[in-house]
């Protein structure tokens, strides 16, 4: 998968600075795009709770956005591959996927998430502080 796929099956485009062509990798550990960290079930004390995932469809869905609506991050599957299931506060949701996925982000391009089951948690800013 590239970039340019990607964007071609979302309703996100890509910055001109990143290079459409370039292939996206697929990781199999804990990564992070922007505020995201996408974290192995296998790191967690124990799995997080989650209500029943849903399809994600060809286009993607959004997981979180700017205030403004721009910006999304947007998870990206083969139709009958991978389920989301949202979440609230801090976690953002739960993926479970049986063939790779991608997150695509207008400033951050893509990044691969390998088969498995992983938790994704936004950064959040407390009294000055970042914290993940």
């Amino acid at each position: 998968m590239n970039l340019a796929e990607l964007v071609d099956r979302t309703s996100v485009d890509a910055l001109d600075h990143l290079e459409r062509e370039s292939t996206v990798p697929v990781v199999e550990g804990l990564q992070a795009q922007g505020d995201l960290i996408v974290i192995p079930f296998s790191m967690l004390a124990g799995p997080p709770d989650q209500n029943a995932g849903r399809w994600v469809p060809e286009e993607g869905v959004h997981l979180i956005a700017g205030e403004d609506g721009r910006n999304p991050h947007v998870l990206v599957a083969d139709p009958g591959t991978c389920t989301w299931s949202p979440a609230e506060e801090q976690d953002v949701g739960v993926i479970e996927n049986t063939a790779p996925v991608y997150l695509l982000h207008p400033e951050h391009g893509g990044t691969g998430i390998a088969p498995g089951q992983w938790l994704v948690r936004r950064q959040r800013e407390q009294t000055g502080l970042v914290a993940d």
